[in-house]
């Protein structure tokens, strides 16, 4: 088998995967606070406490995909221009 059809068959079997993953679960863990929707700090006893809440995910802890967000966007300007 050539190498780049072999490139090219792993590269699509990894984009359908990544899109059947959007599709199945829009929403992932946040990658600052790792899906717990806040950040840790320590006390002075070293014991750990709840710190402020995320920023990014706006303390829920999850976000939404990439892919699912490019689609998300596709489908509202697809929308928009059939009207």
């Amino acid at each position: 088998m050539d190498l780049t059809v072999l490139a090219s068959a792993c590269l699509l079997a990894v984009t359908l995967c990544y899109g059947v993953r959007c599709w199945l679960q829009p929403f992932g863990p946040c990658r600052k606070c790792d899906g717990m929707g806040h950040a840790l700090t320590y006390d002075r006893k070293g014991k750990p406490k709840r710190g402020r809440d995320c920023r990014r995910c706006n303390g829920h802890g999850i976000r939404i995909r990439l892919g699912r967000w490019i689609y998300n966007r596709a489908a509202r300007t697809y929308r928009s221009g059939t009207r």
